[in-house]
């Protein structure tokens, strides 16, 4: 099975081209490795896939490498919005299946620099749907987020609940592909997955989220800004069950006659179903770390929700999703990493 995964310098895709990578599959990773955070993690990841990316180097555009860990896993620096080269990429690689995870991430990101997410996350993504519809692939599956809920009130978050009060252009965006992804599986039968991703946290986890942020105020000795005065509720997620609950996925398509309206669609909570109370999630990290956190207690900010909360029955029973790994042990995990000489910001 060949399998593209963009997005794969990211802490999502990296996770899932490992693995795809270990279990067999033939992996062409794409990114764009920009610098919305710092690219020496991105580095840190495509060398733990076997990709040659020494540091200091920028890596060059358009070039296919090879990983020296899995003979089957290659890696091209390339953008979705891109579409010349993504048409020639995908006539050339005729993918079975694609996992796109390439976005502009961020949802107070998206307050000031709304552009970013119209060009990756609107046209880009419109860019994977014509390629699909053009070199017909058996799956697409899709990153979708949480953040589709807005100002949703009701908890746990269903799939069958309304999505039609985004807070941030972020989650504007990502409601946007779920709808664009519907209308080219009804108009071109392309089997289509989205998963809406839950708050996703573990080793070479991004920096500018909630865990890192938190791992490396305290360690340092720094002050941590805690938004709504810490009255917050996150359904934290640990990576490993993320990237296998996407391949449990990725290894389902849709078939229309079992989906609503005879269209190869459909759309998943992913999370942990087990949301947790943010001074709660403080406290692990606290105790991981042996050191005591400085608050500074915030309002809530712009595009934030007070709760996520994923009720991840459907995933559970349509795909046979079942995530294992508990705070305690994800945020232990979390930390050894992140103290660890394979951290490339420590």
């Amino acid at each position: 099975m060949k399998i593209l995964v963009t997005g794969a310098a990211g802490f999502i895709g990296s996770k899932i081209a490992y693995l795809l990578a270990e279990r067999g599959d033939e992996v062409v990773g794409l990114d764009n490795i920009n610098d919305y955070y710092d690219v020496r993690l991105k580095a840190g990841r495509l060398r733990e896939l076997g990709i040659s990316c020494p540091e200091g180097e920028e890596f060059p555009w358009h070039e296919m490498r090879v990983s020296a860990k899995f003979a089957h896993l290659r890696f091209i620096r390339m953008g979705i919005e891109d579409k010349e080269s993504l048409d020639r990429l995908f006539e050339e690689e005729r993918f079975d299946k694609v996992i796109n995870l390439a976005a502009q991430a961020g949802v107070r990101y998206s307050i000031t620099n709304p552009y970013a997410y119209l060009t990756s996350n609107l046209v880009g993504f419109l860019n994977i749907l014509e390629c699909c519809r053009n070199f017909p692939v058996k799956h697409l599956l899709f990153a979708s987020s949480s953040s589709v809920y807005g100002l949703n009130v009701k908890a746990p978050f269903s799939e069958d609940d309304k999505v039609d009060a985004p807070v941030s252009l972020y989650a504007a965006s990502k409601k946007s592909n779920e709808l664009m992804a519907h209308s080219y599986s009804k108009l071109y039968g392309i089997p289509a997955t989205g998963l809406r991703y839950f708050t996703v946290y573990g080793p070479w986890g991004r920096p500018d989220m909630a865990p890192m942020l938190f791992a490396s105020a305290i360690s340092q000795g720094k002050p941590i800004n805690v938004f709504n005065h810490g009255d917050m509720i996150r359904d934290f997620t640990f990576i490993d069950d993320i990237a296998a609950g996407s391949i449990l996925c990725l290894d389902k398509p849709p078939v229309a006659e079992e989906c609503a309206n005879s269209v190869p669609f459909r759309v998943y909570n992913i999370g942990c179903s087990n949301p947790v109370k943010l001074m709660d999630f403080i406290n692990e990290i606290e105790q991981a770390l042996g050191t005591k956190a400085n608050m500074i207690m915030k309002p809530m900010q712009p595009g934030d929700v007070y709760m996520t909360n994923a009720n991840t029955t459907k995933l559970e029973q349509e795909i046979g999703y079942k995530p294992c790994v508990r705070l305690h042990e994800g945020i232990t995990k979390f930390i050894a990493w992140y103290q660890s000489d394979k951290n490339p910001l420590r």
